[in-house]
């Protein structure tokens, strides 16, 4: 008979309790039955699922509390997204499959951040004294974070909150594509930056889209 090795056994039991969770459409704060219990129901030892339970409560899907047990955890997107961004870091992904990942994302969330700019003026002030900074920019590293930080504001301005959370992987973009954030590409970018705002605070959604595009996609020039 052949023996599962226990990463493989603690995955299963992972799987099985997020299962659990779903099938019985439990809510944040509903209580979960014991490890013994549930160790019981999966046909799995009490030590696979106490290392799936911390698992779970690593990445906020469950808790552990004394005199209570475990429970359902409302889920911390940013903290999941957290998560999956370190992994993704690590990883040998195409990076025109980063670059059209980001392109999706960001584009995506243009007409929620144009309807919003309409019924908030507060949103296009901050985009705007977001990019006059780049101005003053001395360096690449402040240039970047600067960079990170109008796109991240831009996502954060759609109120879509697990879309703004899953924004975090621009950290990871410009890991990758430090080195074609070139000082001589500075200027033409804060007119790209600037023309961008004036399209969504003329409601010209369509032009934005286009015009967020070629600026994400211009760093596919830097790829051998």
């Amino acid at each position: 008979m052949r023996t599962l090795h226990r990463p493989k056994v603690r995955e299963q039991a992972t799987k099985r309790i997020k299962q659990y969770i779903i099938d019985r459409k439990l809510l944040p704060g509903d209580r979960l039955p014991t490890e013994t219990q549930l160790a019981e129901t999966f046909g799995m030892s009490r030590l696979s699922v106490r290392e799936a339970t911390k698992s779970l409560e690593f990445l906020g899907i469950v808790e552990s509390k004394t005199g209570v047990g475990l429970t359902v955890r409302r889920i911390d997107i940013g903290r999941v997204t957290e998560h999956l961004g370190f992994h993704a870091a690590l990883l040998d992904v195409d990076p025109r499959q980063l670059i059209d990942s980001r392109v999706i994302l960001e584009t995506g969330v243009l007409p929620h951040v144009a309807r919003n700019m309409a019924a908030d003026n507060s949103i296009e002030l901050r985009l705007r004294e977001i990019a006059e900074r780049f101005h003053i920019a001395r360096d690449l590293k402040t240039w970047i974070e600067l960079d990170i930080l109008f796109h991240r504001t831009l996502m954060e301005a759609s109120g879509l909150q697990p879309l703004v959370a899953f924004g975090d992987l621009l950290r990871i973009f410009f890991q990758r594509f430090r080195e074609s954030v070139k000082k001589a590409e500075w200027k033409s970018s804060i007119e790209s930056h600037l023309q961008l705002i004036d399209l969504l605070a003329a409601s010209r959604v369509a032009d934005a889209t286009a015009k967020l595009r070629r600026h994400i996609e211009s760093h596919k020039r830097q790829l051998p």
